[in-house]
């Protein structure tokens, strides 16, 4: 009776709105919700992961669970875990919790998981279901997919333009192109990533703060590429007290003497050449799912060449500001026909007071 009446998408949804509930927070970790239905298909628990270290979303379904689970159901939108890492395995749990049926969104992508968990269900005579919502879990965890089988940060790329495509004037200057709605925006929308990434010339143009001002605890890591390590002395991101710091320099072209202008609380991490691929996998090693690149022309043509941006997302002021080429956002791809072109597919507009923000992914 339960299985011809209940409506599976209705709960493989509330599994994902509850995974959403994690949504700033689950880094290294995926953002996973789990719903159990005793057998009878009524709702008697459920739980999501807030935070690497803490329970699982499995886990914390069953200690809330108001009754007991045998014969009944579970949905999750990921698979669930396998082996031992800062908590126990949640297929063991499930295993022992007399569940008969799993219903699983997607397969993890980490190699310590990916159908193994699936696997153990099954042997221990449980079946499961796989691929139910399946596109919105996946967008879902997009960043946390893309770092385990990439081994790079998924990038997201951001900047702000006059309508006639410029960043900055003649002189250099930039403050304010856009309005405060805008800038309030780009505050927030820093919470949603681990790191945030910038080079040399804008440390030294626009000594930035790269914070969420408070919005996220802790702050995104900040991150500061350089060729030269020819920084300031003094900077905003040499403050590390309520944001952590690292430099990554090219040690083939730096002039390492400038270290000591760099004070000890900033950490320091060299690099064999100027490639920000090699950034995105230091980042993605570190547990950072997905990173912001809020960079100059320079490093936002070379991150985008090496497929270290999956997004952008742009903010357009009603402002003319004229001058140079240069002072656009992007350096020369060094295309020679339209069908070169990097094409961007579904965009995402919203208007911020007289600004607009466009947000696009790039085509597979």
């Amino acid at each position: 009776m339960f299985e011809k009446n209940v409506s599976h998408t209705k709960w493989m949804k509330r599994a994902i709105f509850l995974a959403s509930l994690g949504k700033n927070t689950t880094s290294p970790n995926p953002r996973v919700g789990a719903v159990i239905l005793d057998k009878n298909g009524n709702l008697i628990s459920e739980g999501f992961h807030y935070k690497s270290g803490m329970p699982h979303a499995e886990a914390m379904a069953f200690n809330n669970l108001k009754k007991d689970a045998k014969g009944g159901s579970m949905y999750v939108n990921l698979e669930p875990c396998c082996h031992q890492g800062k908590t126990p395995p949640c297929v063991d749990k499930v295993i022992s919790s007399g569940i008969t049926k799993v219903y699983i969104s997607i397969q993890d992508p980490d190699k310590r998981v990916s159908g193994k968990g699936i696997k153990l269900l099954k042997e221990a005579g449980i079946q499961v279901h796989l691929g139910l919502c399946k596109k919105e879990s996946l967008n879902l965890n997009k960043a946390f997919i893309h770092r385990n089988i990439n081994r790079k940060a998924f990038g997201v790329l951001k900047w702000a333009m006059s309508i006639d495509g410029r960043i900055a004037l003649r002189n250099g200057k930039s403050k304010w192109i856009t309005n405060e709605e805008s800038r309030s925006l780009v505050h927030s929308l820093r919470a949603e990533f681990d790191a945030i990434i910038i080079g040399g010339n804008t440390l030294r143009k626009d000594n930035p703060l790269l914070t969420t001002r408070g919005l996220k605890k802790p702050e995104p890591l900040r991150v500061v590429f350089t060729k030269s390590l020819d920084l300031p002395s003094k900077s905003n991101l040499w403050d590390c007290s309520n944001a952590k710091t690292i430099v990554i320099y090219d040690s083939s072209k730096a002039n390492e003497t400038y270290l000591k202008r760099i004070p000890k609380c900033v950490e320091v991490e060299k690099v064999s050449s100027d490639n920000p691929e090699l950034i995105s996998k230091i980042l993605a090693k570190r547990g950072c799912n997905k990173v912001l690149w809020e960079c100059g022309p320079g490093l936002a043509t070379a991150a985008i060449k090496t497929n270290c941006i999956q997004e952008i997302i742009t903010f357009i002021a009603p402002k003319i500001l004229g001058g140079e080429n240069s002072m656009n956002p992007f350096g020369d791809f060094e295309f020679r026909e339209m069908n070169e072109i990097i094409k961007l597919s579904d965009p995402q507009v919203r208007l911020m007071g007289s600004d607009i923000c466009i947000k696009s992914a790039f085509q597979n």
